[in-house]
């Protein structure tokens, strides 16, 4: 009985020793601070979710910017590629053979049509060869922008007849070694409407970087008295007159 006196002491004891503490009634797992622990969690949840719904709405505004500088670089690189008409100087047309061919430019009157002033070219033999049995001509080299083909010449004139008129637009290029010039454009047209008018060239492709361009505008006097003037590219003549009042090249951005 000593032994089974033994075990029933052991059996006393080991409740007091070996039995686990339980975990108070209303805490909170190791982690989570004490009180209602779902209902801060999801505080926490709503915090982040109002966090990230601002985000993105930042995200949003900066997509919108980034959509807005696409547009205006498409626009931007659109305009870069359209085609341009750029004028130049009329004025500096000179005669190519100055024994037969005068320019001059009054900038009261050009004595033709309306007398807006412009370059006008006369001649004092009639035709259009010169004392050199060449081309009788009002010529000048071209400065072009950068990066661009010219692909045509618009002239802008008007005629004091239409016996006298402009009979050739002539683009050349001079080629490397400088020893001679390639002819791109010939156009032959005979531009005898009296005006006053802008016409442009049969459409051309000149690409100003291979070496310098040459614009000749050939003239054919039917009377020493008429006048071309060139007002855009413009020219006049002895009694005939041709009235040059603008010149211009159509371009386009090279590849």
């Amino acid at each position: 009985m000593f032994v089974g006196g033994a075990l029933l002491i052991g059996l006393a004891i080991l409740p007091a020793a070996t039995v686990p503490q339980g975990k108070p009634r209303g805490a909170s797992s190791p982690g989570l601070p004490p009180g209602r622990p779902f209902q801060i969690l999801q505080n926490e949840i709503n915090a982040l979710q109002t966090q990230f719904n601002g985000l993105q709405n930042q995200v949003n505004g900066i997509q919108t910017e980034v959509n807005t500088l696409q547009t205006e670089v498409a626009a931007l690189k659109a305009a870069a590629s359209a085609p341009a008409l750029v004028w130049i100087n009329h004025t500096a047309l000179l005669p190519g053979d100055k024994t037969v061919v005068s320019t001059s430019f009054n900038s009261t009157s050009s004595g033709v049509g309306g007398g807006l002033a412009g370059l006008v070219i006369q001649s004092s033999t009639t035709g259009d060869t010169d004392s050199f049995n060449g081309n009788k001509v009002v010529w000048r080299a071209l400065e072009a922008p950068p990066r661009f083909l010219i692909t045509g010449v618009r002239v802008c004139y008007e005629l004091s007849s239409s016996g006298s008129f402009i009979s050739q637009i002539r683009l050349a290029q001079v080629q490397n070694p400088p020893s001679n010039a390639l002819v791109i454009l010939d156009d032959a047209t005979h531009l005898t409407n009296q005006g006053p008018v802008c016409v442009d060239s049969a459409s051309t492709s000149v690409d100003p970087s291979l070496g310098s361009v040459l614009l000749d505008l050939r003239v054919n006097f039917g009377n020493t008295a008429d006048k071309i003037v060139i007002r855009g590219v413009n020219f006049g003549n002895t009694a005939d007159k041709i009235v040059i009042r603008g010149l211009g090249l159509h371009l386009q951005p090279a590849p």
